[in-house]
């Protein structure tokens, strides 16, 4: 069962993006993720079967960005 997870992010433009597509590519898999940038949070959104938050905040800490879970995960 697919579960979504959303964070707070610090990527604030399409380069920023273009920077973490790699990192999230490999942790969440190619169109399992998107980054609204144009919400005041810059929330990111993950839907997956098998990853948790530790992973999608570490996934962007490699990439040099931070991210923050909400909704009441955990982070």
């Amino acid at each position: 069962m697919k579960k979504v997870l959303k964070f707070k992010t610090n990527i604030k433009c399409m380069g920023c993006v273009s920077n973490v597509t790699d990192a999230l590519n490999r942790t969440a898999g190619s169109g399992n993720w998107e980054v609204d940038i144009l919400s005041p949070h810059k929330e990111l959104t993950v839907t997956s079967d098998n990853l948790d938050a530790e992973g999608v905040v570490a996934a962007l800490a490699e990439a040099g960005y931070t991210a923050t879970a909400i909704d009441g995960q955990s982070n």
